[in-house]
């Protein structure tokens, strides 16, 4: 584990819950903030690192989804493991004005509100979860129901 003082509103979240986790920091000035890249520079297995990603439902209501780096979302699973009729991707823009995150520091935890969460369904084969910190540079390692537990999350199939 890296030695830092960095402590995000994700880690507080997890520490005033008593989640164990590890932070792990990496290199971000050469802007490989890719999910793919981040798996490398904090070596780990792509298949036990997540994206966070933020869509709004045809409803208005906002919906978090967190699924392996290298896979894609699929909409019309997400949407449906909602309730909704679709789901979009919100621009990169908006990220920060809903979540309190900006893009590569995008965590599932500690969002400016709790938005429903879904992690993918391919978590459950995996013995831990590497997620954004809640800053560009920071992941945190923990387990997948501890991760469940702290984005108040469902697991379902949501992937490509």
């Amino acid at each position: 584990m890296a030695k830092s003082k960095v402590k995000t509103n994700a880690m507080r979240i997890l520490d005033t819950e008593k989640i164990q986790y590890r932070m792990q920091t990496y290199e971000i000035s050469d802007g490989l903030i890719d999910g793919v890249s981040v798996a490398e520079k904090v070596g780990e297995n792509p298949k036990n690192v997540y994206k966070t990603l933020v869509t709004q439902g045809h409803s208005g209501e906002f919906y978090v989804f967190v699924v392996p780096v290298a896979e894609e979302l699929d909409l019309k699973k997400a949407a449906a493991s909602v309730g909704e009729k679709r789901v979009e991707m919100i621009h990169v823009k908006d990220i920060q004005k809903h979540t309190g995150y900006v893009r590569g520091g995008c965590s599932p935890v500690g969002m400016k509100k709790a938005y429903p969460t879904v992690i993918d369904a391919s978590a459950e084969s995996i013995d831990h979860i590497v997620v954004s910190g809640g800053k560009k540079g920071v992941q945190v390692i923990l387990s997948v129901p501890d991760l469940a537990k702290a984005a108040h999350a469902e697991l379902h199939d949501i992937i490509k």
